[in-house]
């Protein structure tokens, strides 16, 4: 039976657009690609392994031509997809509207070579009925500009990937991966680390004072700041450089400790008079409905979500028809959206918060691309968050969608601010003078429906500060007076939310690929989180070193950000795809391509790539990294320079690694052995070490044990229990972990009953049959009686019942429900009904506050939900069957280097009608 066949990418989107187009209609989806250069040499046809591009997969020797294949486990899609389009008669390609999802519409239509019957092109900004039956109505044709930029941009990322990443594994370590992107991307974090490194704190005073105001004033107390000193200005943080030093110029007052309670003192009897009052007109505008940085930039704050949940969740909602595309750069929303929320917001506040006219925004994304609406709740009216029936994330994303969209066309926040100096004579002669600022709210405007977060706890929009009603000249008296010291941070980590901003901002990357290149770095290990600051790895210092000396221009950040420009032009049809590419992979004139510099790389000496100066060059002690992590080197006591080594934690951040931290290592360095005495029954000496996976006590084995596969002797190990520390372990100690396991006795049925101890902690076994017992101490303990007790009980299947709360610590600052501490499988962990997050090896339930669960939640929550088994029967990714070069013409041509004319039949091709 004839139909039209609709293709999209997701089978979630299938259905619910099949559900609103109807009979006559037939929606597949594409399940995402369904082709891409090979991943792996097995992946690569026999026919083009032998090129000397073959590698590639991409002939850089005639107009950059890719070569594509279909994946083995999308081939009996496509079979299907093929089969669907027999007796079809029109073709509609679906697939989002964006570089990526015009690219998989070329790929389709290049692989299913639809025959005598229209190819359209419908895209749609939201999954509504509406939307969904007008794109059918009024479809377009392939923007090939589009096609182009994207595969430009696959083959830039292709060569910098396939050509820079096996100098990583010689040079190295093997395994890394260098991308265009995502390189810039660690030395942005990596830069951020040497910052701290270099940082030196300086330490500054003020006076801080509680001053009344008197009985008919309201407030009566007010706090100020000492703000001068006889008309000079008292140093602040700002006014320091990174060396500690004051910056150049500065004239400014630079009180220590003892200045500062000497003042104190001397203006303990000082009457102080009001100076000045200055009062403004406060007004916040709202802020533009989000695009899809802004979006994980709040998600990040508010929510806790990393960039790649929020986009993962936020998938989820468009595909099923509750907010628009959520890949954009644009700020703008459509008529009818402004329209639904000027009536939400008169229903929901009133008429006095819609302002006279509508809000339009202009968006701030250089060369923004592709014409989508700002993310904001999908349909011509917008459903209120508990009217979706969502729940847990998706439920948290679309409120804060639905706020800030509705927030945008609210009616500006206004007030005042006054600022406040007051001053007065100090005992010791100094003319000195306090400031006081406050503001005040006197319409909330948008302010009452949404408030964006802020990052390194900067004051929010509706924070207000209220003054008495002071006038110049006024008499005042301080309630209390002290000396306040501080002293300057370093530069902030970048947290997923700040990277984010820092990659738009310096116009690197496409905002729809930073979820997925934070995603990379941190699974690559070249970045890790504490908290939800993003702390580089040494290996990342390695890595960007080596990019820095051998690949400057690649690793820049303009001419990284010049290339999303050049992308730009070739999607606007104003650049030509093979030149660029030949200027990048060859280089013009006195600019050297990649190849060049991968060609004549020259000598690198690997060591020094990975040697990095503790404490300054006179300290003789160096990081290194190594293929098993970053460990130290360092003179011994007998003088040779590299006579003594110590590893280095893992979670240990480089700008803490000081040289006291480093002198602390070489004092107690894992693997170093503490020796506990002689067994007394094999003489063998025993040790106690702090390995890899914690600390542990073994055997000394002699030297004329044998060795190798057959017939080696194995020491006797034994991990030390919870309570047990290297510091405090004694013989006795070691003897009873090494006895284990130990045997209860027998069972009524003649079965043995040992008790172990293993990685999830004390157990029984009896045969196959394993029972957990309640602590380590019971492995030394347990009887038989109390085992065959255990094992009378039936044993637990699936979940037990649920243990009480250990201790019930408040609210969490993220989701809001009750946090608790539980005693689980792995040992204790907070949950909050939504995550569990294990407590760490310093962490104990005596001490465990809200704040420490909720950053440990925090953390959790950023990696997302726990992942299942893959289903029986997923098969890998693996080699396609033999197949011809993809090319972008129905008609057969010869692997002949790309031609204008051959462009414009390759656009005429894909506009089929």
């Amino acid at each position: 039976m004839a139909h039209k066949l609709v293709i999209v990418e997701s089978p979630t989107k299938a259905q619910k657009i099949g559900d609103y187009l109807g009979q006559g209609y037939v929606v597949e989806s594409s399940r995402g690609h369904v082709r891409d250069l090979p991943q792996s040499a097995a992946d690569t046809p026999a026919k083009i392994k032998e090129q000397p591009w073959g590698r590639l997969a991409v002939d850089v020797d005639h107009g950059f031509e890719p070569y594509y294949v279909v994946p083995r486990d999308k081939k009996s899609h496509m079979t299907h997809l093929k089969s669907l389009l027999k007796d079809a008669d029109e073709l509609f390609l679906a697939t989002d509207e964006d570089r990526e999802g015009e690219a998989i519409a070329w790929h389709l239509l290049d692989e299913l070579k639809p025959k005598n019957i229209p190819v359209k092109r419908m895209v749609f900004h939201e999954i509504t009925k509406q939307a969904i039956l007008d794109a059918a109505a009024n479809p377009r044709e392939l923007a090939m500009d589009l096609v182009e930029a994207q595969e430009t941009r696959r083959i830039l990322d292709r060569l910098y990937g396939y050509e820079v990443s096996p100098v990583l594994w010689k040079k190295v370590m093997s395994g890394l991966s260098a991308g265009r992107v995502q390189s810039v991307a660690t030395r942005l974090v990596v830069d951020r680390e040497r910052e701290r490194i270099a940082f030196r704190k300086a330490s500054y005073w003020d006076l801080e004072g509680t001053f009344d105001a008197g009985a008919d004033h309201d407030p009566r107390m007010f706090p100020a700041r000492l703000h001068t000193v006889d008309d000079v200005r008292v140093a602040r943080g700002t006014d320091f450089g990174q060396d500690g030093v004051l910056k150049k110029g500065a004239n400014v007052v630079h009180l220590d400790r003892a200045r500062a309670e000497a003042l104190v003192t001397a203006l303990g009897d000082t009457d102080f008079s009001v100076r000045s009052v200055e009062s403004k007109p406060y007004k916040r505008s709202p802020y533009p409905p989000f695009r899809t940085t802004t979006l994980q930039q709040e998600a990040s704050r508010k929510l806790g979500m990393s960039a790649s949940t929020t986009m993962s969740v936020a998938q989820r909602l468009y595909e099923n028809g509750f907010i628009t595309y959520m890949r954009t750069d644009s700020s703008t929303l459509s008529d009818s959206a402004i329209g639904a929320a000027r009536a939400q917001i008169a229903e929901l506040y009133g008429g006095e918060y819609v302002p006279d006219a509508p809000r339009t925004y202009a968006s701030k994304v250089k060369n923004a691309q592709e014409a989508h609406e700002a993310i904001r709740p999908a349909g011509d009216t917008f459903r209120r968050p508990g009217e979706t029936g969502l729940t847990g994330d998706q439920f948290r994303l679309y409120e804060l969608i639905w706020q800030r969209t509705v927030a945008s066309q609210m009616k500006d926040a206004v007030g005042n601010t006054v600022t406040v100096r007051l001053g007065g004579a100090a005992a010791s002669g100094e003319d000195v003078v306090f400031t006081s600022s406050g503001r005040t709210i006197t319409f909330h405007g948008f302010l009452k429906a949404y408030v964006e977060g802020t990052d390194h706890g900067a004051t929010t929009d509706d924070a207000e500060t209220r003054l008495p009603r002071l006038t110049e000249g006024a008499a005042l008296s301080a309630a209390s007076l002290s000396a306040d010291g501080h002293e300057t941070k370093p530069p902030a980590r970048f947290t997923e939310a700040t990277l984010v901003k820092e990659l738009e901002e310096r116009e690197i990357g496409r905002p729809s690929t930073y979820a997925s290149i934070i995603k990379t770095i941190t699974d690559r290990g070249y970045v890790y989180k504490k908290g939800t600051a993003l702390v580089p790895a040494w290996l990342a210092f390695s890595v960007i070193r080596l990019l820095e000396e051998h690949f400057p221009r690649q690793i820049d950040y303009a001419f990284t950000a010049q290339m999303e420009d050049v992308l730009d032009e070739i999607a606007a049809g104003r650049k030509d795809r093979a030149t660029e590419l030949a200027e990048f992979y060859f280089g013009t004139g006195q600019t050297h391509g990649l190849k060049t510099l991968v060609d004549e790389l020259g000598d690198i000496d690997a060591r020094e790539l990975a040697t990095f100066p503790v404490g300054g060059p006179d300290s003789g002690i160096h990081l290194r990294v190594g293929r098993y992590g970053p460990y130290l080197e360092g003179p011994d006591d007998e003088g040779n320079p590299a006579g003594k080594r110590a590893n280095v934690p893992d979670d240990l951040p480089p700008d803490e690694l000081t040289l006291e931290k480093a002198t602390e290592l070489f004092a107690n360095p894992a693997g170093e052995e503490i020796d506990l005495g002689t067994h007394p029954d094999t003489g063998l000496r025993i040790v106690a070490k702090n390995g890899r996976f914690g600390p542990y006590v073994t055997e000394v084995l002699p030297e004329d044990a044998p060795t190798g596969k057959k017939g080696a002797a194995k020491p006797r190990t034994g991990s030390l229990f919870k309570s047990m520390t290297l510091d405090s372990i004694t013989l006795e100690d070691a003897l009873k972990l090494l006895s284990l396991p130990r045997v209860v006795g027998t069972g009524a049925d003649g079965e043995e009953i040992t008790a172990q101890n293993g990685r999830y902690g004390p157990y029984l076994k009896k045969g196959s049959d394993s029972r957990s017992l309640a602590s380590e101490d019971q492995l030394f303990t347990v009887t038989l009686e109390e085992a065959e007790k255990i094992y009378s009980q039936p044993k637990q299947r699936g979940r037990a019942a649920a243990a009480p709360p250990l201790k019930e610590l408040g609210p969490d600052p993220v989701s809001g429900n009750p946090v608790v501490v539980k005693s689980g499988r792995f040992g204790e962990y907070v949950t909050d009904g939504e995550y569990n997050a294990t407590l760490r090896k310093d962490d104990s339930v005596e001490s465990i506050t809200i704040e420490r669960a909720a950053e440990l939640l925090a953390e959790r929550r950023e990696r997302g939900p726990a992942k299942k088994g893959a289903k029986k029967g997923a098969a890998k990714k693996a080699a396609p069957a033999k197949k011809t070069a993809a090319k972008k013409t129905a008609a057969k041509k010869t692997a002949a280097k790309k031609t204008a004319a051959k462009k414009t039949t390759t656009k005429a091709a894909a506009k089929k009608s």
